[in-house]
């Protein structure tokens, strides 16, 4: 939508989206590095070749290709890639984007213009994240290829405990400890209510 919004000015009709999910290492890398329980942490990502890419970007460098990350099968694709090229605004969308990496040099959101985190309750979030599980069971999990497809045929209390348990396993931890820390570093938060409605605005004073 904000891709959207932002083409119909004028003065800047090219947008382009960039996901951080195409630069997670693939699912091979991640178990040989033993960190498949740590997908979409900050150590699952591809770093340089992100950095590289963003500098790229900056600096206005021609047809930049990039891999696909597949929620299908919950890997990179292998026979995917997404091409940019030149676009007048870069959407760049990631769970760690604002995080700043101990004394690192450089940092990803060193190439950012302006920055915008969405933010919830956690109790609103986990509901989010238990109830598109709960829809996906019957629907996306029926595909042979789905890397979820084992959980196709949970009755719907035991889908519901699967689904609270990796919340609580993973995605709290993630929350918690790399995403909710970058809050006061972005320019707006957009603070969403139960229903998803925006439901207060915050903006950094410079």
């Amino acid at each position: 939508m904000l891709c959207a919004l932002l083409a119909g000015w004028a003065d800047h009709p090219r947008v382009e989206l960039v996901t951080t999910d195409g630069f997670l290492h693939s699912n091979g890398v991640l178990e040989e590095r033993g960190l498949m329980r740590r997908k979409g942490f900050p150590e699952s990502y591809d770093l340089p070749r992100m950095l590289r890419f963003l500098a790229a970007a900056k600096a206005g460098e021609g047809e930049l290709e990039l891999p696909v990350y597949s929620h299908l099968i919950g890997d990179i694709a292998p026979s995917e890639r997404q091409v940019i090229q030149q676009p007048d605004i870069l959407v760049f969308e990631g769970l760690n984007v604002l995080l700043a990496r101990g004394t690192a040099p450089v940092v990803v959101s060193d190439f950012f213009d302006f920055s915008i985190y969405l933010d919830a309750d956690e109790a609103d979030i986990q509901s989010w994240y238990v109830e598109r599980f709960l829809r996906l069971q019957p629907t996306a999990f029926r595909n042979p290829a789905s890397y979820f497809h084992h959980y196709r045929d949970l009755p719907p209390s035991d889908a519901r405990e699967v689904a609270e348990r990796l919340w609580r396993e993973h995605h709290r931890a993630n929350l918690r400890e790399n995403i909710l820390p970058t809050r006061t570093r972005a320019d707006v938060v957009l603070r969403k209510h139960s229903d998803h409605s925006i439901g207060e605005v915050w903006l950094r004073e410079t």
